[in-house]
């Protein structure tokens, strides 16, 4: 009889993980040490399932672009905002194969409420951008210092845009669980 409430209460999240294809998914908190170990498990999963080495190159380096994102930038934290190092903050990450065979990364995390407007005048900007517009914003960005209050110096949103087929997807709902903090949503399709 536990198996079946077992069954009741987490069976339908596996089964709608199978029926969207999802092949990798993380919600909890992110340090490097937990990032380094997905990586290590999507990596290997991607090599395992045959996945081209160009797509697996995308894939992963916007897997790690996506979870140093949640990493610098969630306000869901167990250290001090003000901590640069050995981060702990919570958020999520997804990837799916679509059924042509393509993949959807997709990550969610809440942010300050402050934060959304300046992310949301950046994604976009860098949707209305051409490939060659954003590797060139990438080279440009390489060569200049890092911004105060920059932990990455814009290069992530950078790659993940170079590295996608289609304009980063974004999305924002203040309509949360966490209180004051919207949640930000990210997609980029591989």
């Amino acid at each position: 009889m536990t198996s079946h409430k077992i069954a009741d209460k987490y069976g339908s999240f596996f089964s709608l993980a199978r029926e969207h294809q999802v092949i990798f998914y993380y919600v909890g908190y992110f340090s490097q040490h937990i990032v380094a170990a997905m990586a290590d498990a999507v990596k290997l999963q991607l090599e395992v399932a045959g996945v081209a080495a160009p797509t697996r190159r995308k894939l992963f380096s916007s897997f790690v672009e996506m979870a140093q994102n949640i990493i610098h930038y969630s306000a869901d934290s167990l250290t001090p905002t003000s901590q640069n190092d050995g981060e702990l903050r919570h958020g999520s990450v997804c990837i799916r194969r679509e059924l042509d065979g393509s993949f959807s990364l997709l990550c969610a995390n809440p942010i300050e409420p402050l934060m959304a407007e300046e992310l949301r005048v950046k994604l976009t900007a860098l949707r209305s951008m051409t490939l060659e517009e954003i590797k060139l914003a990438y080279r440009q960005t390489l060569r200049e210092d890092t911004p105060d209050g920059s932990k990455g110096a814009g290069l992530g949103f950078l790659t993940v845009a170079r590295d996608a087929r289609e304009p980063l997807e974004f999305d924002f709902d203040a309509n949360n669980e966490s209180g004051d903090s919207p949640v930000f949503y990210l997609k980029a399709a591989i």
